[in-house]
């Protein structure tokens, strides 16, 4: 099982911990500015154990743990990527997902 978490720099960054394993990570890009990034990791330990850290990055810096279980999840790395262009497509504008 496969999740897609998303850092957007200044704002906020997620981290994988125990029960999620890193799989490809991609910068989105709009307009040719670099927007979010996003990863999608693989689910390797106990669904309602594993948890995602998001950590505040507009101010006072802020922790909170977002169970695994509330994030939308997918079969295979290859449904998730399919997510994502559905995510970051909007017809002619100028936006692209770079595999970092």
């Amino acid at each position: 099982m496969y999740l897609v978490i998303t850092s957007k720099p200044g704002q906020f960054r997620t981290e994988t911990g125990a029960g999620l394993e890193p799989v490809e990570s991609y910068d989105y890009l709009f307009c040719g500015r670099t927007k979010a990034r996003f990863v999608i990791a693989e689910l390797t330990g106990d669904l309602a154990a594993t948890r995602v850290r998001v950590v505040d990055e507009s101010g006072e810096p802020s922790v909170n743990l977002v169970p695994a279980k509330f994030l939308e999840r997918f079969e295979s790395v290859a449904q998730a990527r399919g997510a994502l262009r559905h995510l970051t497509s909007f017809g002619s504008i100028d936006t692209a997902l770079v595999r970092v």
